[in-house]
């Protein structure tokens, strides 16, 4: 046998000259590909025809051959394993017991497949006890996968080594890719099949095979969602679930069961019986202790306002909260509220809101397909494969068994032959040197048929056998007409399939355990008493905020080194606007600012700020005020308050800035304004329409405000109505001198927008622009 050449020959160089040389970028990428689809179709994903990986197939398979099934003794999980690793899957041994652990948990698999005895893990996260302390056999619902396995369905190829064979496939009866579900990532792609309900699935394929026209509203009053083996309650829409099976993704909202405990004296208490799927009892007890108990964050010196805030919240309500799950109740977490005077409806929503009893499950329905290709599908796409796979199944398993009738056929045909003849084959047997040519000679039988008769027993020869032979025949022949009629007939083997489906479906058939019903998600609705606040902030970015409106600025006090860096009047209902240098824009809710009787706090307390992002400037107001964005190059948008509102503390990325472009003061945008306003460095001012600026909703880096020559930047931009603005201008001993522009200076500077504008007419710097004085209700810092 040639050596195979070894990497390190294959990424040696070639001469210059030769048409076969391999870079080693295509050999990475070739030997990256053969990776990637070993992965996909040797690991991560199931099948659509059996819903297995190959490590489960594998498993499945050896415990057939070692016959263990129902009814037979457990044995040892190790075994098992061992036999897998030694025979079909040469990979690690912890893998493949992960696996089969796996596939005997009732609380991961909606219809397990093995019959796990001794300690195969809790829902709580405990892992299985080691291989070697286990055993294992196949459940009965297993038999829809192995069945039929020796009957000629599925192909059969060599195993790794070529020692022995392994199925490429279970001819399964019923698809269980839906039943169990599947998760799994690969290379480039991940699946997540939820599991279904056993008769709800084999009512769909049924009613596919009897109408393949179905549509996929109809096939989703069968299958309306998932069904859990831990129960709980899908809480989304009807429609958002069929929109996620005909496309094949999607995230349903899942929420635990609970109800509600009367005791002594009207104390109550919530007793949670029923949790999403994925979710413990062990995590929901984890969560509320870190939200009592909260813990420093890393690179913080103290709780934040967020966490103190829930931590006493959560204090207020709940007094205690108790895991008395057990065998009789595998779930059973008992919440007792603080008072019974507590709305129990309030309670849960606190919990549903703030703890996985409330969750994303995700739906990516990604498997391998009839044709061997890896592909999201939706729901009437998994179906009609596995249904066609199921004829296929079928109609080899009708031929397999008319082989085995035709052959036995023509064995009794010839030994009905013999008992005809009974003693010219005696004769000829004892007379002759080679009986079976005599035999074949003589009676025209086939090798077959002589084999047969020379291997037959003389009590086969009674008077009684004769009745048996003509009995069997003409069951056997009966039999043949219904297999011939299974082959040459689609209406005789859809019912056939049909039927079998619907045996099926009564032996292992049960009813649904996850309630699907519409809910809003849960939310914690914090009463806020709208007044009017004033938020203070300094210019090192302590905030605080102040009742009422029109305080006194001059007994504001600061830190030692800190200013005022701007107020806002608004209302507390309203939010703080925080602006990063890079575009990142966060928020704060008014209502969560310390009071002014202190310097307040950081507004890195409320945010988390990063590294390389500086913040620039602050608005506050309310969430439909528009604000203009305004950039140093001269684009600009507007956009609402709500618009650039984020729940994370991270802020969301709002504004598109290019390198050395600066962000300027964001201005509010009145409904009496009807100019925009701009003043470059260099001292030209434009005035143009308001109804020429562009909103962004999902922001951007905006359109051409002013057009600026290559070395000039645009100094501020605002909105103003009629009554014009003022220019703000510095002498050169720091003088302040204002220029006001209305009536006919709005013409003079008026313009279509993205135009220069022109040159105001002054000896002293242009340094800002700011509003009529009467028309302002915040102060605004200066333009830095």
């Amino acid at each position: 046998m040639t050596p195979q050449p070894s990497l390190f020959d294959q990424l040696q160089p070639e001469p210059a000259n030769d048409d076969d040389a391999l870079t080693l970028a295509n050999f990475a990428e070739r030997a990256y590909l053969d990776y990637a689809i070993s992965v996909v179709k040797g690991r991560a994903l199931p099948d659509v025809c059996d819903g297995q990986k190959p490590v489960q197939r594998r498993i499945l398979y050896a415990m057939n051959e070692l016959g263990l099934t129902t009814s037979s003794k457990p044995r040892k999980s190790a075994a098992v394993v061992g036999d897998v690793l030694g025979k079909l899957h040469p990979h690690g041994d912890q893998s493949v017991y992960d696996a089969l652990v796996r596939m005997a948990q009732d609380f991961s698999m909606r219809y397990p497949l093995i019959d796990g005895q001794g300690n195969f893990g809790s829902r709580d996260g405990d892992g299985a006890a080691a291989m070697r302390y286990t055993e294992a056999r196949l459940t009965p619902i297993a038999e829809l996968l192995l069945e039929e396995i020796d009957l000629g369905t599925v192909d059969f190829v060599p195993n790794y080594d070529g020692s022995s064979e392994e199925p490429r496939m279970l001819p399964s009866r019923l698809p269980l890719t839906l039943l169990n579900g599947s998760s799994g990532i690969a290379v480039g792609m991940a699946t997540e099949i939820p599991p279904h309900n056993l008769a709800e699935i084999a009512r769909a394929v049924i009613a596919l095979i009897r109408n393949p026209k179905i549509s996929h509203a109809e096939l989703m009053e069968i299958v309306p969602g998932p069904d859990f083996p831990g129960g709980g309650q899908i809480i989304t829409a009807s429609g958002q679930i069929a929109e996620m099976y005909e496309n094949g993704r999607g995230s349903l909202k899942v929420r635990a069961r609970w109800e509600v405990e009367e005791m002594a004296r009207g104390q109550w208490q919530i007793v949670v019986n029923e949790l999403p799927h994925g979710t413990s009892s062990q995590k929901i007890m984890e969560e509320i202790e870190e939200m009592t108990n909260p813990k420093v964050r890393p690179g913080k010196k103290s709780l934040s306002a967020e966490q103190n805030a829930l931590r006493q919240t959560m204090l207020g309500v709940l007094d205690s909260i108790r895991d008395e799950s057990s065998r009789d109740a595998p779930v059973r977490l008992v919440f007792e509220p603080r008072s019974k005077r507590q709305d129990p409806e309030e309670f849960m929503q606190l919990l549903l809101s703030h703890t996985s009893l409330e969750s994303n499950t995700s739906l990516n329905l990604v498997m391998i397909g009839l044709d061997g290709s890896p592909r999201q599908k939706g729901l009437r796409d998994i179906l009609q494969e596995w249904t066609t796979f199921r004829f296929d199944t079928v109609r080899r398993r009708t031929e397999w068994r008319l082989g085995r009738v035709d052959d036995r056929i023509h064995i009794l045909e010839g030994r009905e032959m013999v008992l005809l003849n009974i003693d010219k084959v005696i004769r000829i047997i004892r007379d002759s040197d080679e009986p079976k040519p005599a035999l074949i000679k003589a009676f025209k039988l086939s090798e077959r048929q002589a084999d047969d008769i020379l291997e037959i027993r003389l009590r086969q020869l009674a008077r009684m056998e004769k009745l048996r032979i003509e009995q069997e025949l003409t069951a056997l022949r009966e039999e043949k007409d219904t297999l011939h009629d299974l082959l040459n007939n689609p209406a005789s083997m859809r019912r056939r399939v049909i039927r079998e489906i619907e045996t099926d479906q009564k032996k292992f058939g049960d009813a649904r355990r996850t309630l699907i019903e519409e809910a809003k998600r849960a939310f914690v609705e914090q009463k806020i008493i709208d007044e009017p606040v004033t938020v203070i902030i300094s210019e090192k970015g302590w905030v605080r905020s102040r009742s009422g409106h029109g305080h006194n600025l001059s007994q504001l006090n600061f830190k030692a080194g800190d200013a005022l860096y701007g107020t806002f009047e608004c209302r507390s209902t309203d939010q703080l606007l925080v602006f990063g240098s890079t575009g990142r824009i966060y928020s704060v809710a008014v209502h969560q600012l310390p009071n002014a009787r202190g310097d307040g706090m950081p507004i890195t307390t409320f945010i988390e700020v990063a590294p390389n992002d500086p913040i620039m400037h602050y608005f506050a107001g309310p969430a439909d005020m528009s604000l203009l964005i305004a950039t140093s190059t001269g684009y600009g948008f507007g956009a609402k308050v709500a618009d650039m509102t984020s729940r994370v503390r991270q802020g969301k990325l709002f504004i598109a800035l290019e390198k050395n472009e600066q962000l300027l003061q964001p201005r509010p945008i009145r409904e009496k304004d009807k100019w925009i306003a701009g003043l470059s460095r260099q001292g030209r001012f434009l005035m143009f329409p308001i109804e020429e600026l562009r909103h962004l909703s999902s922001g951007g880096h905006g359109v051409i405000l002013m057009a600026l020559d290559p070395k000039e930047t645009l100094l501020a931009a605002l909105p103003t109505d009629e009554k014009g603005c003022v220019v703000v201008c510095l002498a050169k001993n720091q003088t302040r001198h204002e220029i006001r522009i209305s009536g006919n200076g709005i013409n003079t500077y008026s313009g279509k927008r993205a135009r220069k504008g022109r040159v105001i007419e002054s000896r002293f710097k242009p340094v800002n622009l700011e509003p009529v004085p009467s028309a302002s209700h915040t102060n605004m810092p200066d333009e830095k």
